[in-house]
């Protein structure tokens, strides 16, 4: 099973952020497993990685509703930080809105591969790692 170096869950509830790492860990999904709990923070966060020369994750899980910044507002500022190189990155989001709206909206962005609907379930997980080879 591929595993991977970083990955990053970007959700500011803490009980979604506890399931979804016991099923990262379950699966042996990722090495490290970095945590942000709303968009500003990631967004610091990964410009402090890249300005450190260290790698970015490559596989992201976001949430869409997050308080100071939230999922869309992050996925406009991602692609923005300078020196970034975003190809090997993979951004799922994760949310519990089944509003078409959303679905349609986060299609529309390149660098989003998958909506998923939480809560996040270790077969959800071995799905995101089987799409992630096919490409």
């Amino acid at each position: 099973m591929m595993t991977f170096n970083h990955s990053c869950i970007i959700d500011d509830d803490p009980i979604s952020v506890f399931g979804m790492k016991r099923s990262m860990k379950k699966v042996n999904f990722s090495k490290t497993i970095e945590v942000y709990h709303n968009g500003q923070e990631a967004i610091d966060g990964i410009t402090a990685m890249v300005a450190a020369g260290q790698k970015i994750p490559s596989v992201i899980f976001l949430d869409l509703n997050m308080p100071i910044m939230d999922g869309w507002e992050f996925l406009e500022n991602f692609t923005k930080i300078p020196n970034t190189n975003t190809d090997y990155v993979t951004i799922f989001i994760v949310s519990s809105s089944v509003n078409p709206r959303d679905i349609i909206r986060a299609k529309e962005y390149s660098i989003v591969n998958n909506y998923i609907l939480k809560p996040i379930q270790p077969k959800d997980l071995l799905k995101v790692l089987s799409e992630i080879k096919a490409q």
